[in-house]
């Protein structure tokens, strides 16, 4: 695994952390309004992480995930389904750097 690699594998656990955070700390305070703008920020943040390690290429793909519309009335549970989105690209995101055995800052 070159260190590049090993670079864009710490980024990617260090965001899904990151979200981990944004979920508890809502759980606790049960602020969803607070985790929610987290969230947009946590996002807007990851991009250009993504894109230094990954790619212009793989930070609008990731720019372009977006939760779809939630009809649980329970804003803890819509967040936890936001958060679940991204984490979920992230891991997967993470599986395909593993495999692929090497970042492509040419995306």
């Amino acid at each position: 695994m070159t260190d590049q690699t090993r670079q864009a594998l710490d980024m990617i656990q260090q965001q899904i952390r990151a979200l981990d955070t944004i979920l508890e700390e809502a759980r606790t305070s049960l602020n969803t309004v607070a985790a929610g703008e987290r969230l947009v920020k946590w996002k807007g943040a990851a991009m250009p992480l993504i894109a230094r390690h990954l790619g212009r290429q793989e930070a609008q793909r990731f720019a372009d995930t977006k939760p779809g519309p939630s009809f649980s009335n329970d804003l803890l549970e819509e967040l936890g389904d936001d958060v679940e989105l991204y984490r979920d690209y992230l891991v997967v995101l993470a599986e395909k750097v593993k495999k692929d055995g090497s970042t492509n800052h040419a995306s």
